[in-house]
């Protein structure tokens, strides 16, 4: 039997996704204040093969440190003073910095209410306090590979428009050359 304190948290290798390097160089920023949260999420985290985590405990930092680290993953906090979780998630949103951001909202308030007001915020996803960890690293996963197959679209879309610009631009070079004949 398992010991609780030395429980095997599912490595990368154990989801679908496959790709360890990919999800290892993506960037989780944890928005918290609470320091024991902080640390288990990081520790969770580093365990799975993460490497590139970044986390802040004072609310008023999160924006700040976010533009600066742009992460692929936000864990955020609802309940935090100074700035609250809702404030930050309206900041990050109306901001419009990126296609898809994904934000997955901690908190131990399990109302309907909170849940609706989080995700009508903007939050793409909702964990409940005490955190299941092989559910928060499942759905850290499933969101990571989301944001890596919208970046992929979206380099794909800025090569296609780069391609046919190009080509507009030889068609009509070749239309004016046609008639100078």
């Amino acid at each position: 039997m398992e010991n609780s304190t030395t429980a095997s948290y599912p490595t990368m290798q154990n989801t679908w996704h496959g790709d360890t390097r990919t999800f290892g160089r993506m960037k989780i920023l944890i928005v918290d204040d609470e320091p024991l949260n902080v640390a288990l999420l990081e520790e969770m985290l580093s365990e799975a093969g993460y490497k590139q985590i970044r986390s802040v405990t004072d609310s008023r930092l999160a924006l700040e440190i976010c533009y600066g680290f742009a992460p692929d993953l936000i864990l955020l906090d609802l309940m935090m003073p100074h700035v609250d979780g809702f404030s930050i998630l309206h900041s990050l949103r109306s901001a419009g910095l990126e296609v898809f951001l994904p934000v997955i909202v901690l908190t131990a308030d399990a109302n309907e209410k909170t849940k609706r007001a989080a995700l009508g915020a903007g939050a793409t996803d909702f964990l409940l306090k005490p955190l299941d960890h092989t559910e928060v690293l499942l759905r850290i996963a499933n969101l990571l590979e989301m944001r890596r197959l919208h970046i992929q679209l979206d380099t794909q879309r800025a090569a296609l428009e780069d391609a046919l610009r190009e080509r507009s631009l030889e068609l009509r070079e070749a239309h004016c050359i046609c008639k100078a004949l």
